[in-house]
């Protein structure tokens, strides 16, 4: 028994000296399901991070300055290269190209018509493809496809040149919509919608400017019409390259932050109950979308506003010129048009942020383009009224805010990845509907007056006013539904909306937070935040008015 104890004593001596793995401190292991958006397995496998007001409030702002200027300049040149053949009706492409007046309008309709069809395909691609590398190659296709355009002198070769622009633009709108969705807070995306949407009104400035510049420009080898496109395509393609550079594909794959910035750049966006990116492309996610009766809602509230706006559009120049301007000031007169939208886009957007009501706010827009076209259905075409008539063509162009605010209402009540996608294809689809048959209601025929078509815009008027105060009761209804299923669940019934509290409120939720710990008590896998739910199937989605 003696002789044991040295051996015992030179084991518990040669445990002690052997050389073992340093253990790391606990941590809890995440089971992050394969169908849970990227951003859950992102923060499983870098771990969750608790984070300051101020550190917050950096992120964001180098997601400002790097994200948003490359989403403005897409969507400008976008609108830039649509609008361009607005800009060239009045610098003689009728006759140039030889084109009848409902030609003219099915030139302004086989864009959105274009859109329409590859609407599906562009959400199939934004939820399968990385994000930035779609959105620059199709900025550079169809930069190509309007540089093209120049050489087409009939209306064969113009339709085919459209058509294929139609089809590459189709990607944009949707695109900057789910970049907005994925990089910003619920709270943050109703003014970065605004500033993108604002690119119509910036491109009317610039491009009345640019028309006005180069129409100027006789040569007897060359149309004006095909100085213009030329122009605007080759810009376009050198930005579709300098986007292709600089654009990441989503928040974990910016390189451009470091690993901290990319955590937190993630962890601020588990509120919005959204999801972030999944790249899988989930069949119940698009037959919700066809059932889900508030989608329906917004469809038609788009078509019905996409009408008007098609056909002031197309025809906003000749409409202008029939006032009793001549084509040069018709081109100067237009270019308010823009100064008015950047600012009722913003201001609006800013209103509705401030507020909390966007249904209300779309109600009140609808009522200026409303006594706009009265006053340009009522008015005499004379030489004393053009005063009176240009101001109410410019509260016709008011029309503007009321698209970007229907995008962000719908993008901001839409949870869980394919969902997202698939409804604003919706969204574009019953934009482009609605920007098809607008043209087609209206004819140089009808002209100075063009009745029917002002007459067709005053009722899509009056139906979004309607729609934008029925949609909100709607939404009250599904939110008490969740809340009765929370508390079914065993949840709380009432829970604050953490995604939409206003930034100077946010400082003291966040100290709030840190101190008590609670990130660390709300696991991955129970957040249905990150778990690519559809909203109608999570219960903790709250639905913004």
């Amino acid at each position: 028994m003696v002789e044991d104890r040295p051996k015992q004593v030179s084991a518990v001596a040669d445990t002690a000296d052997a050389i073992t793995p340093v253990e790391e401190p606990a941590q809890r292991v995440h089971a992050v399901s394969s169908q849970a958006d990227k951003a859950a397995q992102f923060i499983a496998e870098h771990g969750e991070v608790s984070f300051t007001y101020e550190e917050e409030r950096k992120v964001l702002r180098r997601i400002d300055v790097r994200i948003l200027p490359l989403i403005l300049g897409a969507y400008f040149f976008q609108q830039l290269d649509k609008s361009s053949l607005s800009y060239v009706s009045i610098f003689g492409i009728m006759e140039d190209a030889h084109l009848k007046s409902l030609e003219y309008s099915w030139l302004g309709s086989i864009l959105y018509l274009a859109q329409l069809i590859f609407q599906p395909l562009a959400a199939f691609l934004l939820v399968k493809l990385p994000t930035g590398k779609v959105i620059g190659t199709a900025v550079v296709c169809w930069g190509a496809c309007a540089a093209i355009m120049a050489s087409c002198t009939n209306f064969g070769s113009l339709l085919a040149m459209r058509f294929l622009l139609g089809s590459f633009e189709a990607m944009i709108a949707p695109s900057c919509l789910a970049v907005t969705q994925m990089w910003w807070r619920r709270s943050e995306q109703t003014l970065r919608a605004s500033y993108w949407n604002a690119m119509n009104g910036v491109t009317f400035v610039v491009g009345s400017l640019v028309t006005y510049g180069l129409g100027h420009i006789v040569s007897t080898k060359i149309y004006r019409y095909q100085t213009i496109f030329i122009f605007c395509g080759v810009l376009t393609v050198i930005f579709g390259i300098a986007f292709l550079v600089f654009m990441p594909d989503s928040p974990m794959e910016a390189k451009y932050l470091n690993e901290r910035e990319r955590l937190i750049a993630v962890e601020r966006l588990r509120a919005n109950q959204m999801g972030v990116a999944s790249r899988q492309w989930k069949w119940d996610h698009v037959k919700e979308t066809f059932t889900d009766f508030k989608t329906l809602l917004w469809f038609i509230l788009i078509v019905a506003i996409s009408i008007a706006s098609g056909g002031i559009s197309t025809f906003g120049n000749l409409i202008l010129k029939d006032f009793g301007f001549t084509s040069f000031n018709a081109i100067l007169f237009s270019m308010p048009t823009g100064v008015i939208q950047v600012f009722i886009i913003i201001g609006s957007a800013w209103l509705a942020t401030r507020i909390g009501r966007k249904g209300i706010v779309i109600t009140g827009l609808a009522c200026l383009p409303t006594v706009g076209t009265v006053l340009m259905l009522t008015v005499p075409r004379n030489e004393h009224n053009k005063g009176v008539l240009l101001l109410g063509y410019y509260l016709v162009q008011c029309l503007g805010a009321i698209t970007p605010m229907v995008y962000a209402w719908s993008a901001q009540n839409t949870g869980g990845d394919t969902k997202k996608k698939t409804s604003s294809a919706m969204m574009f689809m019953g934009m482009c509907t609605g920007n098809i048959i607008g043209p087609l209601l209206y004819n140089t025929k009808d002209a100075p007056l063009y009745r029917p078509g002002l007459v067709a815009n005053l009722v899509m008027f009056v139906t979004v006013g309607v729609l934008g105060l029925l949609i909100p009761m709607y939404l009250m209804v599904l939110n008490r539904w969740h809340a009765k299923k929370r508390e079914e669940l065993g949840k709380q019934a009432n829970v604050l909306d953490e995604s939409m509290v206003r930034r100077k409120d946010i400082q003291e939720s966040k100290a709030v937070e840190l101190e008590q710990n609670e990130r660390a008590e709300r696991s991955i896998e129970d957040d249905n935040g990150l778990n690519d739910l559809p909203d109608l199937k999570n219960e903790d989605f709250i639905y913004v008015y």
